[in-house]
């Protein structure tokens, strides 16, 4: 079944029904070549639940539907996973946020760690930003996901350090880390309902003294084995883990 996202202004609860609009309007007409009658799935993006409908009709600026009943949310992570992923080269961002999102992180920070090679002034970080935040609407709704996961503005590490601090576990893989099992520990006491903070380097990783301030404010280093990860693995490995831990 195909998912959409509208905004939740465009959901009649009282009346049963839901209007479509924009750039998904061509997309269900002209290349699903759906027809009323066809049920579909919608989401507002924001209070996790699944609005079940039937397409009426299909009009050229709007599709009506009619609500046929809501689903709670069963897809989403029972704990929300943020991504701290300095700014890497290229266009590896891009495919981050978009298995980050498959995989069922709640938000994605992108940070300008000391040794990323990409510096963004204030133009291209809302272009590249706009775009990123497409990416990871489009992944939200090829995944079933109940809602958009935000990618926020580029952060300092400092800064992003301050905001992890804040949540109930905080990991910073290192390549100078060592003891797989402590790892294994800290993974396998994580619990639905905790907030989790996992920050992964740019292409040079952390530098030293990111590290020391990092467990300085309790964020804790941990090994991903004796493997050296690129920036676009390393943290898909972790986020698969954590998945793992938090729906097994």
């Amino acid at each position: 079944m195909y998912q959409f996202f509208v905004d939740p202004a465009q959901i009649y609860i009282s009346d049963k029904r839901v209007i479509i609009m924009g750039e998904d309007v061509n997309h269900i007409k002209n290349v699903l070549r759906m027809r009323a009658g066809e049920e579909i799935s919608v989401s507002n993006g924001l209070d996790g639940r699944e609005y079940r409908c039937g397409i009426l009709s299909l009009g050229e600026e709007e599709i009506l539907c009619e609500l046929r009943f809501i689903k709670e949310d069963r897809v989403e992570l029972p704990s929300q996973v943020y991504l701290f992923q300095g700014l890497p080269k290229a266009d590896k961002m891009e495919l981050i946020i978009q298995k980050a999102v498959e995989l069922g992180v709640r938000q994605v920070i992108p940070v300008a760690a000391s040794r990323c090679v990409v510096k963004l002034d204030d133009k291209k970080a809302a272009a590249k930003r706009t775009r990123w935040q497409g990416i990871a609407r489009a992944a939200a709704k090829q995944s079933k996901r109940a809602i958009i996961p935000e990618v926020t503005e580029v952060s300092s590490f400092s800064d992003a350090v301050r905001e992890a601090s804040m949540m109930d576990v905080a990991l910073i893989p290192y390549e100078l880390a060592e003891d797989m099992s402590r790892t294994k520990e800290i993974m396998e006491n994580l619990r639905p309902g905790t907030s989790v903070a996992v920050f992964i380097g740019p292409e040079g990783g952390f530098s030293e003294g990111e590290i020391s301030l990092a467990a300085e404010n309790g964020i804790r280093p941990i090994t991903l084995g004796k493997r050296i990860l690129r920036t676009e693995t390393a943290g898909l490995a972790v986020l698969s883990w954590i998945m793992y831990q938090l729906e097994s």
